[in-house]
C-alpha cells in the first residue's frame, strides 16, 4: 500500500481529537431518543469539559440547522470553560457574508486565545437546493476571502458570487497570526477535492477499506501537487474500545438491539447531506459488509443504520484498535476525530484505553499557530505510535 508523502515529517503523532453531539446525535440505544442525551448546552458542553479532561486535543463542534445547536455559538460559550483543547468549528460556507464570518472567526479566536481550527462545509441550507458546483465555488470564494481578512491590509475580492473592494481587515485579524486557523476540509466529488487541494490543510475522510482510503488519499495529494502543496490527512471514526474485543463486539449488537429500519431511514435522511456521493459511499459500505456488518476485521458499519455522514466504528480491544491506528499513520494520516455511544462514556473508554498510548500532537502547533504536545506512554510489548 502507497504511503502518502504529507505536510510534517514526523509521523509518530498524531492530533486526536473527540465530537460534541451538536445535531443531536447521541444514545444509549441507535434511533431510541433519550431526554438526558438529547442536544443542549449543558450536555453538549458537558463533553468539551469531558474530552479536554481525558486528553484530546481537538474537538469537533459540527453544524446542521435541523437538529442543531448554533456551532459558532457554542464555541464562544466554551472559550472560558476550556484552557488546552482546540475547537474544531464548522463553518457552512454561504450562511453567513464572508467579511462578517471573517470578523466573527477572528473574535472566537482571540477569545481561545489561537485554540480555534475550522472545518470548511458546503451542505444546503434548510429550504434550498444548489448544484454542487455553484456550493463549492461558494465555498471557494468564501475561503478565499476569509484568508485575504486574516493576512492582508484589505480585501479585495472580484469572484463570480462576490465582489468587495478596498474593506478594512482592521477587525478580521486573528489570535493566529501564522495565516488564521487551520482549515479542515472533507468532500468527495471532484469540486471538493479541487478546493481542498488549492486553499485547505487537512483533508478529512469517513472510514471506508484502508484500499480505498489509500486511493483516495493519493488522489488527493496529486491534484494538492498540481498547487505546489501538501496536505495532511485525517479520519472521521467511532470508536467501540473495550479490554477484550469479545466485549467491544457485545456492545456494538447491544447498541443496534433497539433499532428498526424504518427509524434509521428517517434518521439518515433528515441531514441535509443525506444524498451527497460521499454519504453514498458510506451506504456502499453497509452492502459490501459481512453477516455481521464487518466490511474489514475491526470496521463495523452498523452504526451507519442510523446516521448520515461518518457511518462506521473501530470496534475491538486497546491492543487492536491501537494495531489499527498505527496502520492508518502508516498510510499518512495525522488526524483523527472519534465519537462513540453514549459519547461521555465512550470518550473515558477512548481516553483510559488509547489516549496514553499514542503521541499525540496538535496540527495547529506543526503549523505554526499552537504550542502543546504529548508524548505516548507504553502499552503491552513496547511503546505505540
Amino acid at each position: 500500500m502507497t504511503v502518502v508523502p504529507i505536510t510534517s515529517a514526523d509521523l509518530k503523532a498524531a492530533e486526536v481529537s473527540w465530537f460534541s453531539a451538536l445535531c443531536s446525535d447521541d444514545y444509549q440505544y441507535l434511533g431510541v431518543p433519550d431526554g438526558a442525551l438529547r442536544s443542549s448546552w449543558a450536555h453538549c458542553s458537558k463533553i468539551v469539559q469531558q474530552s479536554e479532561v481525558n486528553g484530546f486535543r481537538n474537538i469537533l463542534c459540527p453544524s446542521s440547522y435541523q437538529v442543531g445547536q448554533d456551532t459558532l455559538s457554542f464555541v464562544a460559550g466554551c472559550a472560558p470553560l476550556t484552557e488546552k483543547i482546540n475547537m474544531l468549528a464548522a463553518i457552512r460556507c454561504g450562511e453567513m457574508q464572508p467579511i462578517m464570518l471573517a470578523r466573527t472567526v477572528s473574535t472566537l479566536d482571540h477569545m481561545l486565545k489561537g485554540r480555534l481550527t475550522l472545518n470548511v462545509i458546503s451542505s444546503d441550507f434548510p429550504g434550498q437546493k444548489e448544484p454542487s458546483p455553484y456550493r463549492y465555488q461558494r465555498s471557494r470564494e468564501v475561503v478565499q476571502i476569509l484568508k485575504q481578512a486574516w493576512t492582508a491590509d484589505e480585501i479585495n475580492f472580484s469572484g463570480e458570487i462576490y465582489n468587495f473592494q478596498g474593506v478594512s481587515t482592521e477587525p478580521a485579524r486573528p489570535y493566529q497570526q501564522n495565516g488564521g486557523p487551520l482549515l479542515y476540509f472533507g468532500g468527495y466529488s471532484p469540486d471538493a477535492v479541487e478546493l481542498c487541494a488549492e486553499h485547505c490543510d487537512v483533508y478529512l475522510m469517513w472510514p471506508e477499506t484502508k484500499e480505498d482510503l489509500s486511493q483516495r488519499m493519493q488522489a488527493v495529494h496529486a491534484r494538492a501537487a498540481t498547487y505546489g502543496r501538501t496536505l495532511d490527512y485525517g479520519l472521521r471514526v467511532h470508536m467501540i474500545v473495550r479490554d477484550t474485543e469479545q466485549e467491544a463486539r457485545e456492545f456494538a449488537q447491544e447498541l443496534v438491539s433497539k433499532l428498526d429500519d424504518e427509524t434509521g431511514s428517517a434518521i439518515r435522511d433528515r441531514a441535509l447531506d443525506s444524498g451527497s456521493y460521499g454519504v453514498s459511499r458510506q451506504a456502499r459500505n453497509r452492502d459490501l459488509a459481512d453477516m455481521d456488518g464487518f466490511i474489514e476485521p475491526h470496521l463495523w458499519t452498523g452504526v451507519g443504520r442510523a446516521r448520515s455522514g461518518c457511518g462506521a466504528a473501530l470496534v475491538g480491544s486497546a491492543d487492536q484498535i491501537l494495531s489499527e491506528l498505527e496502520a492508518y499513520q502508516k498510510m499518512g494520516m495525522r488526524s483523527f476525530i472519534f465519537s462513540g455511544y453514549p459519547h461521555l462514556e465512550e470518550c473515558d473508554y477512548v481516553g483510559k484505553l488509547v489516549l496514553p498510548h499514542m503521541a499525540t500532537c496538535s496540527l495547529p502547533h506543526e503549523y505554526g499557530r499552537v504550542p502543546h504536545e504529548t508524548p505516548a506512554t507504553p502499552l503491552g510489548n513496547g511503546p505505540r505510535v
